[in-house]
């Protein structure tokens, strides 16, 4: 089958200085680091053919490779995650390309299978995961990002705000959060890398923005929940809570 002859690894960015929560990679999240549980269950969906965790600290990267994973050592400065995996995906022999957020502990084997799944189209060249917000707080909340889709689940636009504004409160509109899992094919990370930050993207600090504004389309995959992204201190007590 097409999509099982592709090498497909994927790649976890892990900043160390994190803007809104630094450090919270390492903060222990029962018996083990954030990281950690991101590249465990990375590794335990058994979807790829290798799982990386691409830092720019000696921190993390010890924190993976004394227990026998992989890391690589990146520049400090980048733009965006998929940036920093850009470089370090540059020279391997790899046809997709799963971005998994650091941050992302929960992460569950069916998403990604259905996320790789849109690869078998090969007009797709970036795909990514969303799931539906129905808390209307979450949904008022500048840390969740939105997206809105069209009726082919291509996104529309990424924003903090709350889009789309229902302007008519009679009509039931979904709101969905955008989960910052990505796929891309090798050629569409490098060419993302390439372009300078988007006027929208530096706007709203959300890095996707950049493919659209390109005129690139994103496949959007619905999801059902992924647990907690550890963005603040209090996501972390959110997710300990989950763990348990």
């Amino acid at each position: 089958m097409y999509l099982y002859s592709m090498k497909t690894i994927a790649m976890i960015p892990a900043r160390y200085a994190a803007t809104r929560f630094p450090a919270k990679l390492m903060q222990r999240l029962g018996e083990k680091t954030v990281i950690r549980h991101t590249y465990d269950n990375t590794l335990a969906t058994g979807l790829f053919d290798e799982v990386v965790v691409v830092t720019d600290s000696p921190i993390i990267f010890d924190e993976i490779t004394v227990q026998g994973g992989k890391a690589i050592m990146s520049m400090a400065q980048h733009e965006s995650g998929s940036d920093r995996i850009a470089e370090a995906a540059a020279n391997l022999d790899v046809d997709i390309i799963v971005n998994v957020q650091g941050d992302e502990p929960f992460v569950q084997k069916q998403p990604l299978e259905s996320l790789l799944a849109c690869f078998a189209d090969p007009v797709v060249q970036v795909a990514s995961l969303m799931q539906e917000l129905k808390d209307p707080a979450l949904v008022a909340d500048p840390n969740y990002v939105k997206v809105a889709v069209d009726l082919r689940q291509h996104a529309l636009f990424f924003s903090r705000s709350v889009i789309p504004f229902a302007r008519d409160k009679n009509i039931s509109i979904p709101y969905y959060e955008h989960i910052g899992v990505y796929a891309f094919r090798k050629q569409a990370l490098l060419d993302f890398s390439a372009w300078p930050m988007t006027p929208l993207e530096a706007a709203e600090k959300i890095e996707c923005l950049r493919y659209l504004e390109h005129g690139v389309p994103m496949k959007m995959v619905l999801t059902q929940y992924m647990g907690v992204e550890i963005d603040t201190p209090e996501d972390l007590v959110k997710a300990a809570a989950l763990l348990k």
